[in-house]
């Protein structure tokens, strides 16, 4: 598909929100080596994501110490994500279920939020917030027709994403389990890409 024919598909509905990118093995550089991105906004104008599966190193417990926040109770043990490498030193909160309005959200789907005020991170370390989030710092951005272009090149295999995969599977094995939605293991496919 052309840059072109990508474009109007975009126009007519066709869309990735709300869909998974898996990293081929042709990215075998940078953060998105090996990666699973969350498509939050895909339009005209672009396509923006967060990358599920990449660990900083870095805590929730050290960013909440970090904005002095206090938490009700421990959260050393859960790591905060590598969201892409656009706006590094912002904190995004991918969550579902939620009830509440936050002050700057980004309603993905019925289920899935993106939010990116601090009350969230409040509401989270006092045990009022959503129980089912992931926090990255920065996004994956794309300027418009650049991930069509990318698709076009065989980058990226995408695919509807599974909330599962995102808030009740380790980061470790959110690639292999979406993945496997598909019959696929991520481990067989060649880098060499080829066209008949």
């Amino acid at each position: 598909m052309s840059v072109r024919g990508a474009t109007s598909a975009i126009k007519s509905g066709n869309c990735l929100r709300d869909h998974f990118l898996l990293a081929m093995p042709s990215l075998s550089e940078g953060i998105f080596s090996q990666s699973i991105t969350y498509i939050c906004e895909h339009g005209e104008s672009g396509a923006m994501g967060i990358i599920i599966n990449q660990p900083l190193d870095l805590t929730v417990a050290e960013i909440f110490e970090h904005l002095d926040i206090k938490a009700s109770r421990e959260f050393g043990d859960e790591p905060v994500m590598a969201g892409g490498p656009v706006q590094i030193d912002h904190g995004f909160v991918l969550h579902r279920h939620s009830a509440t309005d936050w002050e700057a959200s980004l309603q993905v789907t019925p289920e899935i939020t993106l939010t990116t005020s601090r009350d969230i991170l409040r509401a989270i370390a006092d045990g009022s917030g959503p129980s089912e989030h992931l926090i990255a710092l920065g996004y994956a951005g794309w300027s418009a027709g650049q991930l069509e272009e990318e698709l076009s090149h065989n980058s990226w295999l995408s695919l509807p994403a599974d909330s599962e995969v995102i808030f009740a599977t380790p980061w470790h094995r959110r690639l292999a389990a979406a993945a496997a939605g598909l019959g696929i293991d991520m481990n067989l496919i060649s880098a060499q890409a080829g066209h008949a």
